[in-house]
């Protein structure tokens, strides 16, 4: 499955068709906003066996991975997808995508 683009994330949502989005910022980063219905997992935590069951556990499911740029979403996607996660996908241009293309007043840095 391929990455996702903001739009293509948005247009999912509005239709009431949602993947799992998983956002791998930082706790700081969170507290300035994050979609609503997201999953908060910080990337720095994908070495703990709790995490890496979690992720294994999405087994065939979407799963959009969500950063501020799309780098550390990028490494998330391709973690997934060697935990056996197929169906990983990164949001390209991350949140700063999702505030250019989407919602200019989301808050991000």
């Amino acid at each position: 499955m391929n990455d996702i683009t903001a739009i293509e994330l948005k247009s999912r949502l509005d239709q009431g068709d949602a993947p799992i989005m998983i956002d791998v910022r930082q706790p700081h980063e969170w507290d300035m906003q994050v979609l609503e219905g997201v999953e908060k997992i910080a990337l720095g935590t994908f070495a703990a066996p709790e995490v890496q069951q979690k992720i294994r556990d999405y087994g065939d499911q979407e799963v959009v991975f969500i950063c501020r740029s799309g780098g550390r979403s990028g490494q998330a996607t391709a973690f997934a997808r060697r935990m056996g996660v197929a169906n990983a996908r990164n949001l390209i241009g991350g949140m700063l995508g999702w505030k250019a293309e989407v919602d200019p007043t989301f808050d991000v840095e």
